[in-house]
């Protein structure tokens, strides 16, 4: 009876909650991840340099870093329907701003500004999932918001592509018109969102009581940090090496995914010297590759309830393409290489979030899960802005792909020296 009304259960909560919530974090990702398109004219257009550009599409992270946890914390005062209202509105107004740039340094502050406004978006998500997630399905629901990452750049490639060269009504550049289209549906999602979640499962009323009491009885954790989980023990989780072991691990294998997401277009631009449109359609291949790779991983992972192993394979194969599509040059060996990179990388991340909520220890899950997703965005920054540098230091993109290898395959190391210490130690969760 148990197992069944799981299983009812986890389906219900997929098509009330998870659906919804990766509307949200489909367009988040494409306002994050479609200046890779706009650098296509925009950089031409402004000047702009590849050190200007990569610090600019880097300097977001910065924005998420030190604006996520007082968001997580705002998410525990206010509920997740004004929560999501909020910082969706603003999102929405700093992203569709980014069509009135003219300089560097304004760039800057509005990727900045994009940054602080979704700051807690994915983490506040991804809290507020878990706490209606039972242990058996959470790779595969948790996997779900992540692959949206990947099935957004699917959309958005060629979509992206095709605004950059459409005729538009306003006769802007076309970057300037990309920009505005894949921001302003944010302000609709704005309105949606405090009409529809229900900010805890005994306020849904489409739950029966025998469902929400199983979700009492066997979901986690609460919906984010408090006061009093910061007061007299509040930093335990800082103290924790299993927080820090899936920071690294976190690091590591979201800089492949955070340099494709920013650079790919310009790298597929560089091999085959296609026009936006074209470009884009290519781009989306990889993508394809992510989200596939994502979800068949985080179910084989779930069904096996192995989850180390299952990301330091797929992290060292994503390393060794990118590796052989820069080696080949322009030529469809390379693509072929990228679109298998793509798919590795999604695979690599897919069982991730099922080792921190595993073993860290309640009181420490929240504050844990936001400092691993803080870690992850300077991954972002350093990786954006690495690029950018050795891109224009040394003119190729050969050096930009060996760090980001190298990184791949020190995730997989870490993986894989995860895998011994949990068969030496099976519980490494403490409840100090």
């Amino acid at each position: 009876m148990g197992d069944e009304l799981e299983a009812v259960l986890g389906k219900k909560i997929i098509l009330r909650l998870v659906l919804p919530a990766t509307t949200f974090i489909f367009l988040d990702s494409i306002d994050r991840a479609n200046v890779g398109f706009a650098a296509l004219q925009m950089n031409a257009d402004l000047a702009f340099s590849s050190t200007q550009f990569g610090f600019g599409a880097g300097v977001l992270f910065i924005g998420y870093v030190s604006a996520k946890l007082p968001s997580v914390m705002w998410l525990r005062r206010i509920g997740i329907r004004r929560w999501l209202a909020m910082i969706t509105f603003f999102w929405g107004i700093s992203a569709s701003s980014m069509a009135f740039i003219h300089t560097a340094f304004v760039f800057y502050v509005l990727r900045f500004s994009v940054g602080i406004a979704a700051a807690g978006l994915v983490a506040g998500l991804m809290i507020y999932l878990s706490s209606w997630t039972t242990e058996k399905y959470r790779a595969l629901i948790l996997a779900v918001p992540i692959a949206t990452v990947a099935v957004s750049l699917v959309v958005a490639a060629p979509l992206s592509g095709w605004l950059l060269e459409m005729a538009n009504p306003l006769r802007w550049e076309g970057w300037r018109w990309m920009f505005l289209m894949e921001g302003t549906p944010a302000l609709l999602l704005a309105a949606f969102a405090l009409a529809y979640f229900p900010d805890a499962p005994d306020r849904a009323k489409w739950l029966t009581e025998d469902e929400r009491h199983f979700l009492r009885s066997h979901a986690r954790p609460p919906a984010g940090p408090n006061r009093d989980e910061l007061g007299a023990g509040r930093w335990a989780a800082l103290g924790d090496p299993v927080t820090w072991f899936c920071a690294l691990i976190w690091f590591c294998l979201l800089a492949g995914n955070y340099g494709l997401s920013i650079w790919l277009p310009q790298i597929v631009h560089g091999l085959s010297g296609f026009g936006p449109t074209a470009t884009g359609i290519i781009v989306a291949l990889p993508w394809i590759g992510n989200a596939t790779g994502l979800i068949f991983n985080a179910h084989h992972s779930d069904r096996h309830q192995e989850r180390f192993l299952h990301m330091a394979v797929p992290a060292f194969v994503a390393a060794g393409a990118l590796l052989v599509a820069y080696a080949n040059g322009p030529s469809v060996i390379a693509l072929a290489a990228l679109t298998l990179a793509g798919t590795a990388l999604g695979a690599a991340i897919a069982p991730f979030w099922a080792i921190p909520t595993r073993f860290l220890s309640p009181d420490k899950l929240s504050l844990g899960v936001v400092t691993i997703h803080i870690f992850g965005g300077l991954g972002g920054f350093v990786i954006s802005t690495s690029i950018g540098a050795l891109r224009d230091w040394t003119g190729s993109f050969g050096p930009p792909i060996g760090f980001l290898a190298g990184l791949l395959v020190t995730g997989s190391i870490l993986c894989l020296l995860g895998r011994r210490i949990q068969r030496l130690q099976p519980d490494l969760r403490t409840s100090g």
